[in-house]
């Protein structure tokens, strides 16, 4: 067993961009913040972040100006919802990040580091909440530094493993919500409307390129990378980070790791369901598989790293699909995205934080690290 490693504490940079850079240069000791200078708090005030938060909500208010009169009817709507049903969505939902946690060390295992379930859970929820307050996808860079920060791990490997994690996702996404449209329309797959057609055609699209990366990363990357005129130390980078991508994933765990990545978006899939259950609308009935295929177009379109946690795209592209292929009015769209967004979103920015000043990852406190042999682990 790797025991935890000392910090020495000496000034550091108060950014998550400085935290970048201790990934970048993983030889350099990573140095931790007294608690009063939290890095996210600082994050949080620098003016891109606040124009990634304040711009779609500007756009969300102007839309909701514009439609006052039907958004008057949004709060009558909730408050007639079934609160029992609103809670299996919040437990249903959150049931999937232990499934999360699990499936990050399995792909770590594969990697060469062990590392308990709990922890690994613990650091992935807190980046989940660094992804729903800043921009640019940034929490799945402060998770690799967590571990780095707390393990003598190779935080680019690490975020190898995490980018693995990523295409599973998106492959997944695309992958069920063509079934579960395909399954939701199979009565009328001759009549299609031309945005579910369009929507199919972006799922391949997303499936077909994430194929092609992989592929090339792992024939052609290293070939590419040593053939540019690069530092020494951006080939290792590379090197590193290649290893954590394809020694995460071994042939023997892709059944496990496919199974768990399905049941993870089956948790999105049914806490929408049982939000719109929980709204009991007449007219509006998504089924199952529809509520999966609206449900993984909005966690599609929080991959846009423009804004925290997809805020705005995924409004917009929710309420098109519920409005337009799904018939709900405007007031009834607005009220199942309100109620969604409230537990996948607002929840994890509120327990985050609490998690974020409870938890001891962030100041650094050690986990222990086993180190194996990656061969071993990915082929189990």
């Amino acid at each position: 067993m790797t025991e935890p490693r000392e910090h020495h504490h000496h000034p550091i940079g108060d950014s998550l961009g400085q935290e970048a850079d201790a990934l970048i240069h993983p030889d350099v000791p990573v140095e931790v913040p007294p608690p009063e200078q939290m890095s996210l708090l600082r994050r949080l005030r620098q003016p891109r972040t606040i124009l990634s938060i304040a711009v779609p909500l500007a756009i969300i208010a102007v839309a909701v100006a514009v439609n006052w009169n039907d958004m008057k009817e949004v709060p009558g709507l909730i408050g007639k919802a079934n609160l029992a049903m609103i809670l299996l969505a919040f437990v249903v939902y959150y049931v999937g990040f232990p499934l999360r946690g699990f499936r990050w060390v399995r792909l770590l295992r594969g990697a060469g580091y062990k590392v308990k379930v709990r922890d690994g859970t613990e650091i992935l929820f807190l980046s989940w909440m660094v992804n729903c307050v800043v921009p640019a996808k940034l929490g799945d860079l402060y998770r690799a530094y967590l571990l780095k920060l707390n393990s003598p791990v190779s935080a680019t490997k690490t975020l190898g493993t995490v980018l693995m994690e990523r295409i599973l996702d998106l492959i997944a996404i695309a992958a069920l919500g063509i079934l579960a449209g395909y399954w939701h329309f199979r009565d009328s797959l001759n009549d299609l409307p031309n945005s579910v057609q369009l929507i199919f055609t972006f799922g391949v699209v997303v499936i077909v390129v994430l194929i092609l990366i992989l592929v090339g990363m792992r024939n052609f990357g290293r070939r590419v990378i040593r053939a540019l005129p690069l530092p020494h130390r951006v080939v290792d980078f590379y090197d590193r980070f290649e290893e954590g991508v394809f020694s995460s994933v071994g042939v023997r765990g892709l059944p496990l790791l496919g199974l768990l990545t399905a049941v993870i978006w089956a948790t999105e899939a049914l806490r929408l369901y049982f939000v719109v259950r929980a709204l009991g609308f007449s007219g509006v009935d998504l089924g199952l598989s529809g509520a999966m295929f609206v449900a993984l177009i909005g966690s599609l379109l929080t991959a846009v790293p423009f804004t925290p946690a997809g805020l705005g795209l995924v409004e917009l592209g929710m309420s098109g699909v519920l409005i337009n292929i799904f018939k709900a009015s405007h007031p009834q769209a607005a009220a199942i995205i309100l109620i969604d967004r409230t537990i996948s979103v607002f929840s994890i920015v509120l327990l985050g934080a609490v998690a974020y000043i409870v938890s001891s990852k962030p100041r650094g406190s050690g986990i222990k690290v086993e180190q194996i042999a990656p061969s071993s682990a990915s082929a189990g």
